[in-house]
């Protein structure tokens, strides 16, 4: 097995959604904001390459989408998704597997594109099998008024539409499951969104969690510290504070999807709580 970071494009959120209830005073200090009141945000990808599979975790939100919705989220540097992949010499084509972690626009909407003639659209990945969950799926599909505008159909549907969509099985008594098929387990958390799937990865040694929105950056480790685009906060502080703590006393490396600045993180117990013990990045732990 090996891994590889794809930087799938970056873009701005605002500060005060990303942290709910808690002050800009305290969270500027962690994640600062322009004069928008935005704050830098990742799109970061992980690709696993397996024997003859080649899986990608999250695609970002794509290019489809209009000048006016790319408005609203200031997408600023260089990267791409295309870009990344071709730095470690793959193109979409060779992916086999994309596994969404969840169907909000921001991790999925690079799934689907544009037909050639943009009358309708089709799969970015042309030879892949998409994977989601039955219960996310049609929590996705028939969103809440709270989630619509993240749920969009034009990144969901043509999945289904095109035979390529996918379900891992879930024993609704587990919380934690290994899938074989996948090559790693995965947790289920619905804090943020109903059953999210964040993949626990075995790599050279250490176990790598790719965190999705359980943990959008290292400012979120303080466990008030919940987005506000959560559906169920008060769940979320129960799944961090359970999952901090088995980071903690398991020495897990966190990969951070959303931390513009952070690749991945590890935590530590403290008499405060578990905080933050060290930053790196993917190449010095595995290069």
């Amino acid at each position: 097995m090996k891994l590889y970071p794809i930087e799938a494009g970056n873009f701005k959120l605002d500060g005060g959604a990303m942290f709910g209830v808690v002050p800009k005073s305290l969270w500027t200090r962690t994640n600062p904001a322009d004069a928008n009141n935005m704050i830098d945000i990742a799109a970061r990808c992980l690709l696993i390459e397996d024997g003859d599979k080649l899986m990608l975790i999250d695609t970002g939100m794509g290019d489809k989408q209009s000048e006016k919705f790319f408005g609203y989220y200031y997408p600023w540097g260089e990267h791409s998704l295309d870009s990344s992949l071709k730095q470690h010499g793959f193109h979409r084509d060779d992916i086999t597997d994309v596994f969404m972690t969840h169907l909000h626009f921001d991790h999925c909407g690079g799934s689907i594109q544009w037909n050639k003639d943009r009358t309708g659209y089709e799969p970015a990945f042309k030879n892949a099998k998409f994977w989601s969950n039955k219960d996310h799926w049609q929590w996705a599909t028939q969103p809440n008024a709270r989630e619509k505008a993240s749920f969009l159909e034009e990144n969901i549907l043509p999945m289904e539409q095109s035979g390529q969509l996918n379900f891992l099985d879930r024993d609704p008594s587990k919380k934690f499951q290994n899938y074989d098929e996948m090559g790693f387990g995965v947790l289920f958390a619905d804090g943020h969104t109903d059953k999210q799937m964040i993949p626990h990865i075995q790599y050279k040694g250490k176990t790598l969690v790719f965190m999705a929105d359980l943990l959008a950056t290292a400012g979120h480790i303080p466990l008030p510290y919940v987005m506000g685009f959560d559906t169920r906060p008060l769940l979320t502080l129960d799944e961090k504070e359970i999952f901090l703590n088995t980071a903690a006393d398991n020495e897990y490396y966190l990969f951070l999807e959303h931390d513009a600045h952070n690749e991945i993180i590890t935590l530590k117990h403290t008499d405060k709580g578990v905080k933050l013990d060290n930053t790196y990045t993917f190449n010095e732990l595995f290069n």
